[in-house]
């Protein structure tokens, strides 16, 4: 485009060069076309090889100031003869006076003034003739006396020449001003063609999100479910736009954000809390972790500046929040409550089961099972959020998989073994098993919160949000505090009465019985309990065995 942009340009100056010289050259009036042999006598003089002195009637511009007489020019020069406009003393009025000289050969013999004072007598007030044919060739000579005038006659000539070139120089204006505009216009088309075809992404959908929305990225990437590649991680958290603070905890910040107009949360971890960080992505990051209730994986990075440094974790945003703040603000009917139960245990069987194969996922603890660790999504399920404290399990390696973080689990929601410390680090069950004892106290909000009809009557009813264990500890309890209550006394959060006259309600009271059994190798499994209640629907005599 930049060839093409110069050769116009070099083509529309070389049209208007042309046409200013033809315009120069054509532009010929009537005093030139048909100057008397006297005008061009001085010219031809000039021109020819035999220049000659001439003698010539002199009068008003005599050498030595004589009245009338002689002079001789100088070799090339003319004889002239002139009339001048000048005001008379006495009357005040103006005349004019005639003179006869000789014209020096400077300017070709005084050409340039002949010209002049024949072409424009009006404007400069003085008439000259010129010649140089013969000796006293101007003796005879009369120019017409024309009295001088302010404003200059009208001329066809030298009007039509103005009007000719002004409009030449209009029209190679807007030649140029078009041509570059068009010269502009076609080089941005070409170049938006080449941006578009360019590579931008690794992946389709990251450059045109019509393509698929954000949650299909990974299906889009790899179709393992182990997240992004880690290119586009990093990329897709440069673009992040961080819209406001949706909540803060012990360990970090979740923020509101905007990846291309679609909404994500942004987990923000404090610098201490690294290893976490690196846990719970490498967790999302597993093969095959993808589930409808774990909570969605976008990306992770990690932004420094060399003063500061943030550690992201980009995930999935669901605007009801966390099972905690959702249970506050509203009650369940038993269908939301079936819901709510089932995707929670469907996310932690998921979680638990270890899948065979190429590629194969292992067998996952989550550790930190509580309300606030669970999101609500808009179709009323649940996804588990929060894997810093997970470990996996491979029983093909047969080992255990634990993150060196000195963070502990919520001590509110810790199983009897792990208060007491006989929990078995070595053996994997043991730490499911932990889990199924703090789901059965997520059950037992859950089910606070439903309405049941009261006997007798139309009314309903429901239990106020409560933290298990609330009427018993404090609101931050210590070790010892949780150990005095589940371990030595034995307590466990209450069942009210009303429960039996629903029937989610019987069934879910039932479980989380089982659940947070003393002794761990009683408690259900998590697919055990999802099971249970997929059949809740389609048998109404249900047993728990």
């Amino acid at each position: 485009m930049a060839v093409s942009s110069t050769s116009v340009g070099v083509v529309i100056l070389v049209f208007i060069l042309l046409y200013s010289d033809a315009a120069g050259t054509t532009d010929t009036g009537p005093n030139d076309m048909h100057q008397s042999p006297m005008e061009n006598g001085p010219k031809d003089v000039h021109q020819s090889s035999n220049a000659r002195t001439l003698q010539c009637y002199c009068e008003g511009h005599c050498p030595g100031n004589l009245q009338n007489g002689t002079c001789e020019t100088r070799p090339g020069g003319s004889c002239f003869a002139a009339v001048e406009e000048v005001t008379d003393e006495e009357t005040g009025q103006t005349v004019p006076e005639w003179s006869h000289g000789c014209m020096p050969p400077e300017q070709n013999g005084g050409l340039l003034q002949c010209k002049v004072g024949v072409q424009s007598p009006q404007i400069h007030g003085k008439s000259i003739v010129c010649c140089d044919g013969e000796d006293f060739c101007n003796k005879d000579l009369l120019p017409e006396y024309v009295p001088k005038t302010t404003t200059p006659l009208p001329t066809a000539n030298i009007s039509d020449h103005n009007v000719h070139h002004t409009l030449a120089l209009l029209a190679s204006v807007i030649i140029c001003v078009v041509a570059f505009a068009v010269v502009v216009i076609a080089a941005y088309v070409m170049f938006k063609k080449r941006e578009k075809r360019k590579p931008h992404c690794l992946i389709d959908s990251v450059c045109n999100p019509n393509l698929s929305p954000l949650a299909d990225l990974v299906e889009q990437s790899s179709g393992s479910g182990s997240g992004l590649p880690l290119l586009v991680q990093r990329t897709i958290a440069k673009q992040i736009q961080m819209v406001h603070s949706v909540g803060k905890g012990r360990y970090g910040e979740v923020w509101l954000a905007k990846w291309r107009d679609e909404r994500v949360a942004v987990k923000i971890f404090h610098t201490t809390e690294e290893a976490s960080w690196f846990r719970e992505t490498e967790i999302y990051q597993t093969v095959l972790m993808r589930h409808e209730n774990i909570l969605g994986f976008i990306a992770a990075d990690i932004k420094g500046t060399g003063t500061w440094t943030q550690m992201l974790l980009i995930t999935d945003y669901h605007e009801l929040g966390s099972l905690y703040d959702y249970l506050q603000k509203r009650v369940l009917n038993p269908h939301m409550l079936k819901t709510l139960a089932l995707s929670l245990a469907s996310g932690l069987a998921h979680l638990h089961t270890e899948i065979f194969g190429t590629p194969g996922k292992p067998a996952i603890a989550h550790r930190d099972i509580k309300s606030k660790n669970i999101l609500v999504k808009r179709n009323g399920q649940c996804a588990i959020a929060d894997f810093g404290l997970a470990v996996k399990y491979s029983s093909e390696s047969d080992e255990i998989e634990i993150a060196k973080n000195t963070r502990v689990g919520t001590r509110r929601y810790m199983a009897p073994e792990a208060l007491n410390e006989t929990l078995d680090a070595n053996v994997f069950e043991s730490f499911k098993q932990a889990d199924m004892y703090s789901l059965g106290l997520v059950f037992w909000e859950m089910a606070r919160r439903c309405i049941s009809t009261i006997r007798g009557t139309k009314n309903t009813t429901c239990e106020d949000y409560a933290l298990p264990y609330q009427d018993v500890v404090p609101s931050d309890p210590s070790f010892e505090d949780m150990y005095a209550v589940v371990c030595v006394k034995g307590v466990r959060p209450p069942i009210p009465q009303r429960w039996q006259d629903e029937e989610i309600l019987v069934v879910l009271s039932k479980m989380m019985q089982e659940c947070w059994h003393p002794n761990p190798a009683v408690r259900l499994t998590a697919l055990r309990v999802k099971k249970t209640l997929v059949k809740l629907e389609t048998d109404c005599s249900i047993k728990i065995v």
